[in-house]
């Protein structure tokens, strides 16, 4: 496969709300360029990005692939990313090595809120975008009103590069307004340039004094000329146009339709002509490793090789499949990298480009190139490898916490060793969900981004590991405490042959000031001799694992050893510690016990107009507002909770719905509090069935 160098190259990511066309944009564009011989589409199951089995089945992406085109000596590096939020750490993965982004929006339903998130990612990156209304070709798509809602949503950067010139409902060509030209569809053959139809004039002159007025605003020149009226030159407004994208000051809105090949081949022109190249844009921050220094690193052939691993594919069959973005130098087989994070080299084999699940192996990838290769051991996503003369270690990737967590249950026993080891190879490949092994409650509890994400988690243990599970709401930590003094006796006595088995004590339980318990001892005269304490106190610490109210954990609690009486032949250990569990028994029962329930901080972002409905939502929940703040982003509130942690299970999935998806949260344990009677009457009757 034919090598290209740095200023040849451009990596462009699809972004945008779920359901918007993506990845039938990405197969109109692969077979625009002669890549693949048919178009496929999402709805048959058989497009080259979505190669996943769970992706053909749901008819949705779910991860990230890749795939390239070369067009007029240039290489295009396709990152199709999922819109469904549930997989937003794809989108992050893939945003990660792109040098420019095209946010997908639907002629249909204009700007929806995967717009916005896909737009604010674009901008956290700071990587130029470029809008493509798809469905263009669907009755009552008003171009002109979706112009006007994005310049009203992200401001004066919008420009409309192009116009469609429609026929009823169908679109029979373009006005190219950066050329000033008009182009009519011929079936089979290149398009026919025209005279501008009369009718398109005025929306003409209107959409070129918008795009005039951005080119002005890139160079105070241009400025000048625009406000004494001198035309542009067309250098002028092609430089000028190039720059402003660059500097994500112009965002181009082009239209098209993905299904029908519509606008395909102007896309692709104008990334090749108007996008940057990697050695174009700033690229991932780098630092001396270990360290904040930040360095410099020059996306150029000639700087020392170094990668950034961006994503990872485990297949049970296949292996680990690295995907990695060249920040400098040259790649080539069998070079010896570091890896950054475990400080050891790595060495990595055959290198390959992707077009989807093919590989095309190749003999070098160039700076700013996207490339994969398998069998690095060590490798994992977020890692930086480089050469071991140069280290530099490249940001790490910043992923959002799960959301929403749930018990699994194997449906076959014996099933749990392969379970842990098989999410243990998903967590490789996906970084956003968690899993762990309870220790207290005894559960295997996976957490992730929304019910669809653990959905999916769950039919690939099936599918590809063999292993079936259930999911249920996972169980809650509650604690057992004692809001009163008293003193409790506890004798163990039997006698059956030979030396019986005698330990009594008196012990005086009260609340104590930490969470573990608190042993002392006041014993006089030796009524309990010194070598027993031990055994009372590991009765006792045995016996606070299981309270007396529901047999949660007990806390806070202080015991004091005072009095007792012991035998000198039947005395023993075991009988001390027999006693101390008897006396724990009989005086938390009288010792006022209550339940705690864990406490969470609750912080949630969204817009201004919700938050009397997410307030309201956490009042339902026994929440407490502790304030609210003016986020950092415009029109959005900060606002700070306590929450009950057993009220929280679906709220990743309400708060969703009260906000339309525009709201986020975290919540993390801060303390625990004492159960309303109700609820904690509720909890203690569901521990006795």
């Amino acid at each position: 496969m034919k090598e290209f160098k740095t200023a040849d190259i451009r990596n462009v990511a699809l972004i945008a709300h779920g359901g918007t066309g993506k990845t039938n944009l990405a197969e109109a564009i692969l077979y625009k360029a002669k890549s693949i011989d048919r178009q496929g589409k999402v709805s048959d199951g058989n497009t080259v990005m979505d190669f996943d089995s769970e992706e053909t089945k749901r008819k949705i992406s779910i991860n990230t692939s890749i795939a390239n085109i070369e067009w007029n000596d240039c290489k295009i590096n396709i990152i199709d990313t999922p819109g469904f939020f549930d997989f937003q750490g794809e989108m992050i993965e893939g945003v990660s090595a792109a040098d420019s982004v095209i946010i997908m929006i639907s002629g249909k339903a204009g700007i929806q809120v995967g717009t916005e998130k896909a737009w604010k990612l674009a901008d956290e990156n700071k990587i130029p975008k470029i809008i493509f209304v798809n469905e263009i070709d669907e009755e009552n798509v008003d171009f002109t009103a979706i112009v006007d809602s994005l310049k009203e949503k992200f401001g004066k950067s919008i420009a409309p590069f192009f116009i469609p010139m429609r026929d009823g409902g169908t679109v029979t060509g373009y006005v190219d307004v950066i050329h000033a030209q008009a182009k009519e569809y011929v079936p089979n053959s290149a398009s026919k340039l025209i005279d501008l139809p009369a009718e398109y004039q005025e929306e003409f002159d209107k959409i070129q004094d918008m795009l005039f007025e951005a080119v002005a605003e890139q160079d105070d020149d241009l400025m000048n000329k625009y406000f004494e009226g001198e035309p542009f030159t067309s250098e002028e407004i092609v430089g000028a146009v190039k720059k402003g994208i660059e500097s994500c000051n112009i965002v181009p809105v082009l239209f098209g339709s993905a299904l029908k090949n519509v606008g395909v081949k102007k896309l692709v022109e104008t990334i090749i002509e108007f996008y940057p190249s990697p050695s174009e844009v700033p690229q991932r921050k780098a630092y001396k490793p270990n360290t904040d220094e930040r360095i410099e690193v020059k996306c150029d052939d000639s700087e020392p090789a170094s990668i950034f691993v961006f994503k990872t594919l485990v297949d049970p069959f296949v292996g680990k499949l690295s995907y990695f973005k060249v920040m400098s130098g040259v790649v080539k087989p069998d070079m010896t990298f570091k890896n950054i994070r475990k400080d050891e080299n790595e060495k990595i084999g055959k290198i390959y480009t992707m077009r989807g699940k093919k590989q095309t192996e190749i003999t070098a990838l160039h700076a700013g190139d996207i490339g994969a290769v398998t069998k690095m051991p060590l490798a994992k996503t977020g890692d930086t490898l480089c050469t071991p003369s140069s280290p530099v270690e490249y940001s790490k990737l910043k992923f959002p916490k799960p959301t929403l967590s749930l018990t699994i249950i194997p449906k076959e026993k014996g099933d749990e060793e392969k379970i842990s080891s098989g999410l243990a190879k998903l967590r490789e490949e996906d970084p956003t969900f968690k899993f762990e092994n309870n220790v207290e409650t005894k559960e295997l509890v996976i957490s992730g981004m929304g019910e669809q994400h653990i959905d999916v988690i769950v039919s690939k243990l099936k599918t590809r590991y063999g292993v079936d599970v259930s999911l249920k709401e996972p169980k809650i930590a509650y604690r057992e405490t004692i809001r009163k003094k008293v003193q409790a006796e506890g004798k163990h006595k039997k006698q059956s042959g030979g030396h019986g088995q005698y330990g009594h004590v008196w012990i005086e339980f009260e609340p104590g000031e930490n969470a573990d318990l608190e042993f002392g001892e006041r014993v006089f005269g030796g009524s309990v001799p010194k070598n027993y304490f031990p055994a009372v106190e590991k009765g006792l610490r045995e016996s606070i694992q299981n309270g007396v109210l529901a047999g949660y954990p007990v806390v806070n609690l202080k015991a004091t050893l005072y009095d007792g009486s012991y035998h000198p032949v039947d005395s023993s250990e075991m009988a001390f510690k027999m006693a101390a569990s008897a006396a724990f028994k009989t005086g938390l029962e009288q010792a006022n016990p209550v339940l705690l329930e864990p406490i969470g901080q609750l912080t949630v972002l969204v817009p201004d107009k919700y938050t009397g409905d997410v307030m309201g939502d956490i009042n339902k929940r026994r929440g407490r507002v502790l304030g609210m703040n003016p986020a950092e982003e415009k029109g959005t509130t900060e606002i700070c909770a306590e929450v009950p942690v057993s009220e929280m299970h679906k709220y990743a999935i309400d708060l969703r719905s009260m906000s339309r998806a525009r709201g986020s949260f975290e919540f993390e344990f801060v303390r625990y509090e004492e159960a309303p009677a109700n609820v904690a009457q509720k909890i203690i009757e569901e521990s006795k069935k």
